[in-house]
């Protein structure tokens, strides 16, 4: 099994069709609506690469597979199985991800906590949360154990 980037989905076809995002502008880099955190029009979308960047909340990747995985909250496989892009030719599979340094950890802890810290906050005050911000609550305390048990085997 491996992984085969010519077999990502086109990009501007993938956020519009797939991702359901309207891209708005013209020229390489596109203006949309961040799913991640609601922004109406704050993600920037390369339409060469793939790349994705919000300028609010700050989440990125370097193409269509990055966005997938975020969108979904898939392991790199499993998006590109999503995408077609994963090819079972009989061979064992020769992915390994690469290694994470403990500084980025750290910077994925730190922003996860922060995430989970101000909602806590919230509902201490007795906000309701909606179900998108439960959403992204579960999943920030998915990726803080992710990490942690990373470094636990580390």
């Amino acid at each position: 099994m491996s992984f085969n980037r010519e077999h990502l989905p086109d990009p501007q076809d993938y956020y519009e069709n797939t991702a359901g995002l309207k891209l708005m502008g013209r020229g390489p880099w596109r203006t949309t609506r961040c799913e991640f955190h609601g922004g109406s029009d704050s993600m920037r979308i390369n339409l060469k690469s793939g790349g994705f960047m919000c300028m609010s909340c700050g989440e990125k990747g370097g193409d269509v597979l990055a966005y997938h995985q975020h969108a979904n909250s898939l392991e790199f496989i499993d998006a590109a199985k999503a995408l077609n892009a994963w090819a079972d030719d009989g061979q064992p599979s020769t992915y390994k991800p690469s290694p994470v340094s403990a500084r980025t950890m750290l910077e994925v802890i730190a922003f996860e906590v922060q995430i989970v810290a101000l909602m806590a906050a919230d509902l201490t005050k007795g906000i309701t949360i909606s179900e998108l911000d439960k959403h992204r609550l579960f999943e920030a305390a998915s990726r803080i154990t992710r990490v942690a048990e990373e470094l636990h085997h580390a």
